[in-house]
């Protein structure tokens, strides 16, 4: 062979292998999606709640999963007893599952996730179920047992209806490999987020991006998706950009998104848009312990000022019908024959006028005793919704001599002063499917859980509500659950805390390369595990 005849075959030798590496590049990459998201995913601790829901819903796994109707559905366990009085339930676990650390599930090992999460009860206090579980062992009981390799068993002092709910939801009913506990628990961290799900974080950086992988060891049918990469574009109009532009290949969420840009890539030839059913309430929520909120006519009047319809129009885009309620009619429980606050600003200037608040010749202001009607209203200024929003009432509360001061903070800073009471009025939202009625409203009970305890505790009869919601989450009658959650919502109805605004959908703009995009039944999480990939 000459020279020149062994010089082509090394060159086509070369172009070969150069295909084959391409061929596999390219596998690898038409197996990835990026998705834009405004933080960084955080602390991914399951028995925690610091990290971002859908990406430790990528990770970790329950007992039991929900279905998109609010079905049961089996998951680390393959079946389930309650026993007649409903305090006893046990569970029959799968035998063919380990976490992607190679350590095997079974019985001895949730309950050691369960007793780490008992450890840490003052966190996990506003489940009642924790409390419940709690009870048993300080009466002496076994709340938690390995009955068998593969069988659990959990006991309860009282029965309670949302115990499969809890269990099926994100956190922090979810279990990590006892490799990682620390100490014996999880409450002081994990060292490594060893989870059963059908992916395993691979790598991540601080406020610029986490990458997730296909765990090798998962039990159920693998995720079309091989690789998740999770890039922090905290601003609106920069992640809308970059999924112009293919940096990442979508955004999925109502708060990640607004209602323009959303209605702007629906006839696009290279993106799809999809709305999900209403799936919570947007709200504000008002202080009733600051000394102007205090005053129920003042709640009142601003019911009364907020135009959900020139909202739902103007800044949603009608993507939201306008809400009247807390909790919508067709959530369990919840339609009890309220009478709505209408739209009337005549109305509302009469009840400020009757309180006392007084516009004086020449001043746009409304005054009592010297001082001025000022309000500040809290918003998240990671939502561009929340901002809009906040700035269109800025404008509606002075036509009626009320002065509207903004303070926009990014996520973490404006939960953490929800938490403490340090607000007067606050951007909100429900918990959505599938946490309502019980969660959001049994998380009312407790002061760790974001605003709502403290903007409560100016309401007469605060205690009342607080025992109805309990009596109604360990009530085994429909007719005295009904009746107590009946009340709740009247009171709080009646008591102007919370002014809904509309019934939020969640939204996902996409590249029509992914298939199959849908929604889970919760808002929180992002069921990747179930698209796949041109």
């Amino acid at each position: 062979m000459n020279f020149k005849k062994i010089m082509l075959l090394i060159l086509a030798m070369m172009v070969l292998i150069s295909c084959g590496k391409g061929a596999k590049n390219k596998d690898t990459k038409e197996k990835e999606i990026i998705l834009g998201y405004f933080k960084d995913t955080g602390d991914l601790n399951p028995h925690l709640y610091s990290g971002e829901m859908f990406a430790q819903n990528l990770i970790f796994e329950g007992l039991v999963s929900i279905g998109q109707n609010g079905e049961f559905k089996p998951s680390l366990a393959e079946s389930w007893k309650i026993s007649e009085d409903g305090k006893t339930y046990v569970f029959n676990l799968r035998k063919d599952v380990k976490f992607n650390d190679g350590e095997k599930f079974n019985a001895e090992v949730a309950k050691l996730n369960f007793e780490a999460i008992l450890t840490n009860i003052n966190r996990h206090k506003w489940l009642q179920s924790v409390t419940l579980m709690d009870n048993v062992i300080k009466s002496g009981g076994k709340a938690i047992e390995a009955t068998g390799e593969y069988e659990l068993t959990i006991r309860l002092s009282a029965p309670y209806y949302p115990f499969l709910v809890e269990l099926g939801v994100t956190r922090p009913f979810r279990f990590i490999s006892p490799k990682a506990f620390i100490n014996g628990t999880t409450k002081e961290g994990v060292s490594a987020l060893s989870g059963t799900g059908p992916y395993m974080l691979s790598e991540t950086k601080k406020d610029q991006y986490s990458i997730f992988v296909e765990n090798p060891n998962y039990w159920g049918n693998k995720p079309s998706i091989k690789k998740v990469v999770v890039k922090v574009i905290p601003e609106n109009q920069t992640r809308v950009m970059a999924l112009e532009k293919g940096e990442i290949d979508m955004i999925f969420g109502s708060g990640m998104l607004d209602a323009e840009s959303f209605n702007n890539f629906k006839n696009s030839k290279e993106f799809e848009t999809k709305l999900s059913e209403p799936s919570s309430t947007r709200l504000l929520l008002l202080n009733t312990t600051d000394k102007i909120l205090k005053d129920k006519n003042i709640r009142k009047a601003i019911q009364h000022i907020v135009d959900k319809k020139t909202i739902g129009k103007f800044i949603l885009s009608d993507t939201e019908s306008p809400a009247d309620f807390v909790l919508a009619e067709n959530v369990p429980y919840a339609n009890v024959g309220l009478k709505p606050y209408e739209y009337n600003v005549v109305e509302a200037e009469k009840i400020l006028d009757e309180a006392g608040w007084i516009k004086l010749p020449n001043q746009k202001i409304r005054e009592k005793n010297g001082e001025k009607l000022k309000i500040q209203i809290s918003y998240n200024t990671n939502n561009p919704t929340d901002r809009s929003i906040s700035e269109f009432l800025q404008g509606e509360f002075l036509k009626v001599g009320i002065e509207l001061d903004l303070l926009g903070e990014e996520d973490q800073t404006y939960k953490d002063r929800l938490r403490a009471g340090k607000f007067q009025m606050a951007g909100y939202v429900s918990w959505g499917n599938p946490y309502e009625p019980h969660s959001f409203l049994g998380a009312m009970t407790s002061p760790i859980i974001y605003g709502d305890y403290v903007a409560q505790q100016g309401v007469p009869d605060k205690k009342e509500i607080d025992k109805s919601i309990l009596k109604a989450l360990e009530s085994t009658s429909e007719e005295e659950r009904q009746n107590n959650y009946k009340f709740v919502l009247e009171r709080l109805h009646d008591e102007a805390v919370y002014i809904p605004i509309s019934y939020e959908r969640n939204r996902v703009v996409y590249s029509k390369k992914v298939k199959k995009v849908s929604f889970d039944v919760s808002k929180y999480n992002i069921p990747i595990y179930d698209m796949e990939l041109n």
